[in-house]
Formats: structure tokens, sequence, C-alpha cells
């Protein structure tokens, strides 16, 4: 098998440590490429996987074998038995309603398959609330030469876990992505992946712990799964960062994630950023709506001096409580000249900022409590104006098939069954934030 030469681009990037930026870092030369739905990520992604010759690594929430995602598994499974080093995390929680001939298939095809906290039935989540902290992740990486990052689950587009098979496709987005920002996802998923082993071996190498230190084979083993969970950054290759960030040709993205170690923030701070400095329009997209204050003041600010500020949400609600969540905030943001508006056409999954003619993000984070303080999320930012430009077209006809919310009038107050409202999910909000171990005010 030939074994396929590093991009020069790639390796001035190699020694990115995914869990060390606490803020974008941008790189140029890279290829950008909007996917709609599962109906563009999934040949893209079973196409890039058949025509692999070195490795595949994936980390995905839910994975369902129904439908055209089945495509991507198929192929995942031809690569790791023609000798391709395939390696897939999921989350125990996302995909614990995954027929189990699905693992039993991939692991004899020789799929290195790995599940991040798994759950034993939703008792234990209740007992051990911990494990409320999920891997939200969306992403693959091919050869180190192809990803895909997103919002969309291995999962068809047409099937709901919870309510079945549709007509219509959900509303979600992905991109397709070539360049050095592939390093840093790469080195998140290979990280995620040895956590997940880490984690699920902890038990049984924590009272071996000090025979270790008189074995040196299993000493090395034990600080090489800390080393590969850490992934940790040298000065030099901190140099390669800064001189791949100097390149001057192909879009400019940079890949950030939210984790509960060194980069609580990073994905919320980067929205922040792009929201306070817009001068135009904002366009925000979620299904999944109640972000912290300090995004809600910079809406309100921006819609204030004259940006168009618009929100699509869920018309169809997948879950009652978040759709509650976001309504109670309805009224705050209109008085201020925010435009709310409700998908009509199928389910809403898609995570999308994008801020003015050149900047965007696609990605897993919701501004919800959940992606902005539980979840291990990962999304990527886009300078490039030929890009937000196709991907403001798409918004702009998913607005088409929306509703806008009618704005309350001028002088009208929140009644006290509104305010009542409110005040409950914020307390739901809350208890549930501190349930988890955040220690961080909601």
């Amino acid at each position: 098998m030939q074994t396929p030469t590093p991009d020069a681009d790639l390796d001035a990037l190699e020694g990115l440590a995914w869990y060390i930026q606490r803020r974008p870092v941008f790189t140029g030369g890279n290829e950008v490429r909007l996917l709609h739905g599962g109906q563009e990520l999934f040949p893209t992604l079973r196409d890039h996987i058949d025509a692999a010759q070195q490795s595949v690594w994936m980390a995905f929430y839910i994975i369902s074998p129904f439908g055209q995602s089945g495509w991507v598994l198929q192929a995942l499974m031809r690569a790791a038995r023609r000798g391709v080093s395939v390696h897939l995390v999921v989350d125990g929680l996302g995909s614990r309603d995954a027929p189990a001939s699905l693992w039993e298939d991939l692991t004899q095809a020789g799929v290195k398959l790995t599940t991040y906290r798994p759950t034993r039935g939703l008792g234990a989540l209740l007992l051990d609330t911990s494990q409320w902290r999920r891997m939200h992740l969306k992403i693959a990486v091919i050869d180190q030469r192809e990803a895909c990052i997103g919002g969309i689950n291995l999962i068809d587009d047409r099937y709901d876990l919870h309510h079945g098979w549709s007509d219509r496709p959900r509303l979600d987005y992905a991109v397709a992505l070539r360049g050095p920002a592939i390093t840093p996802m790469l080195h998140a998923v290979r990280a995620i992946w040895t956590r997940a082993q880490f984690g699920r071996d902890w038990r049984d190498e924590l009272p071996d712990l000090p025979k270790s230190a008189r074995d040196p084979q299993k000493l090395r083993r034990f600080k090489r799964l800390l080393d590969q969970a850490r992934m940790r950054l040298s000065p030099r290759e901190q140099g390669r960062i800064e001189q791949a960030a100097q390149l001057p040709h192909g879009s400019r993205c940079a890949f950030v994630m939210r984790d509960n170690l060194r980069q609580r923030r990073t994905i919320e701070l980067a929205a922040l950023q792009a929201i306070r400095q817009a001068r135009q329009r904002i366009d925000i997209v979620t299904p999944y709506f109640y972000p912290h204050r300090a995004i809600r003041l910079a809406l309100r600010h921006a819609a204030s001096k004259g940006v168009q500020v618009r929100l699509l949400l869920q018309g169809k609600l997948d879950y009652r409580i978040a759709g509650v969540a976001a309504q109670v905030l309805y009224h705050e943001l209109q008085r201020h000249g925010v435009r709310i508006f409700e998908y009509q056409d199928a389910f809403l999954h898609a995570k999308v900022l994008c801020v003015d003619d050149e900047w965007a993000t696609v990605g897993s984070s919701n501004l919800d409590p959940l992606s902005l303080v539980l979840n291990l999320e990962g999304n990527l930012v886009i300078k490039d104006r030929a890009f937000v430009r196709t991907l403001s077209a798409s918004l702009e006809e998913d607005f088409a098939l929306s509703r806008e919310v009618p704005a309350p009038a001028t002088d009208s107050r929140p009644d006290w069954v509104a305010r009542s409202r409110r005040a409950v999910v914020s307390w739901l909000a809350r208890t549930y934030l501190r349930l988890a171990g955040a220690t961080r005010r909601y």
C-alpha cells in the first residue's frame, strides 16, 4: 500500500495541540465547500473513505445504520478490510439505540471502535450526573487530506430517533475541507479517541498504577496514553503554527473546540467577538437557543445600532422543553429589533452563525447551556467571502421556508405567565448545570 506524502501545509501544523489554544488560530491555504444535509455529506464521506489509503479518524455523537448514513458505515468496513487504519469514537448516550449487530459488524471488519462515556441505562445517568457531559462532535478526517465537520450526525436526514421517518429532510449543514486546518481536527479526534479508551480502561489501570512504576513497559504505556490524551505543544511546534498562519492563499480557517479542560469558552467567545464586530448583518441558525446573557446583550446591542439580526429557530419541535427555553427569550430580543423566524418545512438541526460578508462558523455547537458549558463541541470558523456568499444564499432559502414570529407591540410588557415561564426555564437551566458539576454561572 502506498503511503501518501503529507502536504507541506499539513507538516507545518503537525504539532498543533487541540486543547492548548484558547482562541481561534487561523491558517491560510484551505479549500472549503458547503455541504447541505446528509444528502451531500454522506456521498462525500463515502467517496473519500473508499479512496483512503492510510487512515480514517471519525467522531460522531449519533450513529445509525438506516438509510443513507449506512453508505458511510459500509465504506468504513470496506476500508478497514483492505488495511486502512480506521478509528471511530461514538458517544455512549447519543448512539445507545444503534443495534448491537452494527458494533459487531464494524469490529469484525477491523474498525477500531470505542465509546465515549458508555451509559448503563438512563437510571445510571441520574445517579452519576457527571455523565451528562457528552461528546457532541461530528468530525471525519481521511488520510490527513480530506475532512468534514458540521452539525450532521451519521443518521439519515429523514430519520429521527424519537419521531421515526418523515417525508422532508431536516435542515443541517457541514463543511468539506482540505488544507492546514485539518490537522487540529485530526489531533482533536485522536485525543478524544484516546480519552475514550483511557476512560474505559481507567478502573482497570488505576489499581495497577503502583505496580506500573516497577514495570517499564506498563509505565511507558500509561504515559503514552496520557500524552496522547493531552497532546502537548512544544515551542518548535508553536513556531510552525505561526508560520502556517501566514499562508496567503485559500480560505482562512480556524478549528475551535469546547471542552472541559482549557477550552471551556473558546467557541462562545469566538461567536461573541464576531457578533460585537458586526456592521451589517448577523444570521444565526440553531435548533436549541438559550445563550449566555453576554450573547443576548451583544445581539440586542447590534440590532439597536442598525445591524440586521435574524434568528432561525425550530418551528417543528423535537424537544418541547428546548422550544419553550427559546421562546421565553423572544420578547427580550424582539423589543431591541432582533427578528425571529421559525423553520416550518421540517426539523431543524443546523448550527450556523454568519456575520456580514466575510465571517461564518459551522459546527456541532448549539447556543444553549449543554453546548456552551458541558459538551465536547467542535466548529470551523471560516473567513472567506466566496464561502460566506454561498452560505448566505442557502440561508436565504431557509428563511423563505420559515415563519417570522410577530414582534410584540412597542408598549407591551411580559405578563405574569411569560415571566413565570422564564423564571422556571432559568431555574431548570441553573439546576441542570449545577447537578452536572458546572461551576460557571449561566
